[in-house]
């Protein structure tokens, strides 16, 4: 029997409901002989309870926009096993498996709440009104809700923003994967429209099989369609416009019913304020976010570090590049528990796609040999763009690269002299914490898994993952750490969070992340 409370704050009244829900029946004690039986039917009763999760976790989102998640690890699409999954990484707090039964109560409950736009961890929700209530009381679970998510009952919900997508490469187009996902209610980010120069006479066709198949990162999640008549993809009820042009300034977005867009250029042509400031010419365009280092006096931003520094008269914005969303978030918390004294960063990345299959002429040193058969030194400004994010690293930071023949996923290995002295288990439960519960949670993932490799780590939605086991300090004020990163799926999704900033639409983080204190973190 599962508890549902459901809460109709609306008219300030509350009611339990105790529904018999009839889970997969208990065999008889006979049939119940092995420790295989007893398993199996444990696994279908909790599947059973994550089945009737999935209506209640799809209308919260499509209706209130909740994003609900469980210590960062979203539920929303997921199959019943991976729900399940993610209530046993509960337990990497050091406390119990979240119990699937107490997550289908508070989901239940929060049905009656009125929400605006949020992200809601729910395991966190669970914990602390078990640890405040002595039982699941449909009264007292209404008082908690109102008062954690105070700031959600009040929130408005802001008018939608449209977007393009200047260019469809590898970032444009899982960009364009998780726009589509985060569609929600609609009022949030829309993707109105990509642009692009024709390549051949079934153009539109092409961009949208690329956009369907994907050989690092899977078929696309749902139905794509094309309308060649009106150059548009319909992909999962999402409207994109496909427009070819070779000019930012002559395109005429409004003609298509976009206005106030903003224009995320993932081309890399123009870095600098002259050339990004050609898409601000365009007819319906007002802001533009690079997916590149920005030069000049462009704000490269790390979302989570400095995205507090986006304002609203900020008429173009970087998103910095993949190696340094991956490291600046890992050295901003190390920096204000430890201090960063001085470090040099070497990160090993997949190859991109200006280099080249065979050896073949190339502006750059080296990068002219073929990527797929070679190691390939060379350069990387990402350890000096980290001081554009965290000015107080400036001039601390040596970096090099090196290009290796696998096709997504890097590692920065950061060399690191700290302010004070430091131990391994301080640190790898320093950093674990900070990955669980602290505002840098979105951005910093942890994992001691003894067999992990690279691919393990495609298609991870943080920005780097720092690995445990290869963490070296011996107590002195020496560290090396070693940091994963998917250099295309992870920092996509700096980008969309870049893009909600921008727009004002990045959702409350209920309830509150605080921040973590590395003497804490070890006990």
């Amino acid at each position: 029997m599962i508890l549902a409370i459901a809460c109709d704050l609306k008219e300030q009244t509350t009611f339990a409901i105790v529904e018999s829900i009839p889970l997969a029946p208990k065999e008889e004690s006979h049939r119940v002989s092995t420790l295989y039986d007893t398993n199996r039917i444990e696994w279908n009763r909790q599947e059973e309870i994550a089945e009737r999760m999935i209506p209640l976790i799809g209308r919260l989102y499509r209706a209130d926009g909740l994003v609900t998640n469980l210590l960062g690890r979203r539920i929303i699409n997921c199959s019943p096993a991976e729900i399940l999954q993610a209530h046993r990484f509960t337990r990497e707090t050091g406390d119990e498996i979240l119990d699937p039964e107490k997550t289908y109560a508070m989901l239940a409950a929060l049905e009656g709440v009125p929400c605006g736009p949020a992200s809601l961890d729910v395991a966190r929700l669970v914990r602390e009104f078990d640890a405040e209530n002595g039982s699941w009381d449909a009264a007292a679970l209404a008082g908690f809700l109102r008062e954690r998510l105070a700031e959600a009952i009040e929130a408005t919900r802001a008018d939608p923003t449209d977007v393009v997508l200047y260019g469809f490469g590898r970032i444009g187009r899982l960009v364009a994967r998780l726009l589509i996902a985060h569609q929600g209610a609609g009022d949030g980010l829309r993707l109105r429209a990509i642009v692009v120069r024709r390549g051949s006479a079934d153009d539109l066709v092409k961009r949208a099989e690329l956009l369907r198949r994907d050989s690092v990162h899977g078929p696309f999640a749902g139905t794509i369609e094309v309308d060649a008549e009106r150059e548009t993809i319909l992909a999962n009820g999402t409207l994109i416009q496909v427009i070819y042009s070779d000019d930012p300034a002559s395109v005429d977005y409004t003609r298509y019913g976009i206005h106030d867009a903003i224009v995320v250029d993932n081309t890399g042509r123009w870095r600098d304020e002259e050339g990004l400031s050609r898409h601000l010419l365009a007819p319906g365009a007002s802001r533009v976010l690079l997916t590149a280092p920005g030069k000049g006096d462009i704000k490269n931003i790390v979302f989570g570090v400095n995205s507090d520094r986006i304002d609203e008269d900020d008429s173009i914005v970087s998103a910095a590049s993949c190696t340094t969303n991956a490291i600046t978030p890992v050295l901003a918390a190390l920096d204000a528990a430890y201090g960063v004294e001085r470090g040099h960063v070497e990160t090993v990345h997949s190859f991109t796609n200006d280099q080249n299959l065979i050896d073949n002429f190339h502006k750059g040193a080296r990068r002219g040999r073929a990527a797929t058969l070679n190691m390939v030194i060379t350069e990387t400004g990402a350890a000096k763009a980290v001081a554009k994010a965290l000015p107080q690293l400036e001039g601390r930071l040596t970096g090099s690269a090196i290009r290796v023949p696998t096709p997504n996923v890097s590692l920065a290995i950061l060399n690191l002299e700290l302010g004070r002295d430091v131990t391994r288990d301080e640190l790898n439960a320093y950093l674990r914490q900070t990955a669980l519960t602290s505002p840098l949670r979105q951005q910093i993932d942890f994992s001691e898994n003894p067999d992990a490799v690279s691919s393990d780590f495609v298609g991870t939605n943080r920005a780097g993952i720092v690995d445990g086991l290869a963490t070296l300090a011996s107590g002195d004020n020496r560290a090396i750490l070693y940091v994963w990163y998917d250099n295309e799926f992870g920092y996509s999704g700096q980008v969309v969070r870049v893009l909600e900033r921008m727009a004002g639409v990045h959702p409350a983080i209920l309830p509150h992340r605080v921040p973590v204190h590395a003497e804490a973190a070890l006990v």
